[in-house]
């Protein structure tokens, strides 16, 4: 152990039994410690519960979906975001079980008397007991994924009330919030990786950075890390399964490792795909809905859109690969299968609601309805697609480009954070880069249109900007000068 690692667990120890978190054991269980580096460098001391976890019976109960929490937003205005302090320390052990939970270091053993990070049981535990306690709340004006709660209102006057009623429960149950971590009635802020907002919800800037400079990968592992971001925010990209695929393949431990022409392609197609994310509306019931879907000999796409009253605006973009055994040469059946998919990837939005619209570029129920018979398979579809309440639409497969779309061309972004003196010569020479810049021309050219696209930049005075963590930073053109 380093000098600077010995110094650390010191003070870490010190405080964990100053605050009564721990106690000295007698008992002849331990874990080994280390420590891992966070992001703002600091050191963390983490326990090995690996042994423990591994004759720990796992609890059955789920975390929810990320997915399934953003939908729940729609129509709501303002936003108040609490982080329970040190949350999981929030919660004690039972007696009994507090010496499972012992550790040996060179200071001594000792062992927990509130819940440590590392149990394998400690997420679903402590979001059973958030539920618990906001039970009468949740879905309705509060959200919880672990120690991030989000109140969420259509109104100031409504949101007030909600977030008193939150505090106080908050109080009587004891439980401390991190005041440096909190936000109150914002009309925009980040959860769970997404930037809300009333308008919709749209990845962090920083990730979709940190997506456009990933390196090309030489591994296995590399391209699982990346495809695990990407496919965190697939719901954002037209086409993902399709434009995925050939990395998909790369993942697989049993072929050998070739990163060829197709699966860079698909590479930077994914790159380009979250640099052009659109703002995804949130689900409102209330809204004229449509689905959009289409199918190709290997995959198929769908796009779920609401009408705001002025244009169709996006929810969210579905994708999937053909399963081998309906890789069959039927267009109607394909074209079936995509929409029996789409119905159940929604089904909490379309069953049971106000009457939908479903564009196709073949519209198979025509051709299915009129058969005498139809296999096991089809007719298993077809009952299923009878529960929902929707109008078919047949759109040429030209203008059926959404669903179809496979990815656009890139706009790749650099950012400084260095000042500069702005002054209308300086601002012609920006102009007059971002014009020819092969990464911004396209991009800028959009936005300085009639109507430019829902996006995270915009042109202020000229300036191309990307509207990030609440900041809007300068992208800068590649130019000597500048």
């Amino acid at each position: 152990m380093s000098e600077e690692e010995s110094s650390v667990l010191r003070a870490q120890l010190d405080d964990l039994l100053e605050k009564g978190w721990i106690r000295p054991s007698s008992l002849p269980y331990g874990a080994p410690v280390l420590f891992v580096r966070k992001k703002n460098k600091d050191l963390r001391l983490c326990i090995d519960y690996r042994k423990l976890n591994a004759q720990t019976i796992r609890n059955a109960g789920p975390l929810p979906r990320i997915d399934d929490l953003l939908e729940r937003l729609g129509g709501a205005k303002f936003f108040s975001k609490l982080d329970l302090k040190s949350g999981y320390h929030q919660l004690e052990i039972r007696k009994e079980d507090r010496y499972k939970t012992a550790f040996k270091m060179r200071y001594g053993h000792f062992e927990w008397l509130v819940m440590p990070f590392g149990l394998t049981n400690a997420p679903a535990t402590f979001q059973a007991a958030m539920t618990t306690e906001f039970r009468h709340m949740l879905y309705r004006y509060v959200l919880i994924y672990l120690n991030d709660i989000l109140v969420y209102s259509r109104s100031l006057e409504e949101h007030v009330e909600h977030l008193r009623t939150v505090l106080e429960r908050l109080r009587q149950a004891k439980y401390k919030a991190n005041r440096d971590k909190c936000e109150f009635a914002r009309q925009e802020l980040e959860y769970l990786g997404h930037y809300v907002t009333p308008q919709g919800i749209r990845p962090l800037a920083d990730k979709i950075e940190a997506l456009r400079v990933w390196p090309e990968p030489t591994n296995t592992t590399d391209v699982r890390s990346f495809m695990g971001l990407a496919g965190y925010y697939q719901r954002f990209i037209t086409g993902y399964s399709r434009i995925a695929a050939p990395m998909t393949r790369l993942q697989s431990p049993k072929v050998p490792f070739v990163c060829d022409d197709d699966a860079r392609r698909s590479f930077q197609a994914l790159k380009t795909a979250m640099l052009m994310a659109p703002v995804l509306n949130i689900y409102d019931p209330t809204l004229p809905t449509r689905v959009t879907t289409d199918a190709s000999s290997y995959g198929i796409g769908a796009v779920l859109e609401q009408h705001d009253g002025d244009d169709w605006h996006p929810v969210e973009y579905f994708s999937h690969n053909l399963p081998p055994i309906n890789s069959l040469d039927d267009a109607r059946k394909k074209e079936l299968l995509a929409f029996v998919m789409a119905l159940k990837r929604w089904r909490h939005f379309l069953l049971g609601r106000r009457r939908f619209t479903w564009v196709t570029d073949n519209n198979p129920l025509t051709y299915y309805k009129t058969q005498d018979t139809v296999s096991s398979t089809i007719g298993r579809w077809m009952y299923f697609i009878d529960q929902f309440d929707f109008t078919p639409k047949h759109l040429p497969g030209l203008s059926n480009r959404e669903a179809d779309a496979l990815s656009r061309r890139p706009d790749l972004c650099a950012m400084t954070h260095h000042a500069f003196a702005f002054d209308e010569e300086l601002q012609r020479h920006f102009i007059r880069a971002y014009e020819s810049d092969p990464d911004f021309a396209t991009l800028y050219a959009q936005l300085s249109s009639d109507h430019p696209p829902a996006s995270h930049y915009r042109i202020a005075d000229g300036y191309l900007l990307l509207h990030s963590r609440g900041k809007d930073l300068l992208c800068v053109p590649r130019d000597r000068r500048l």
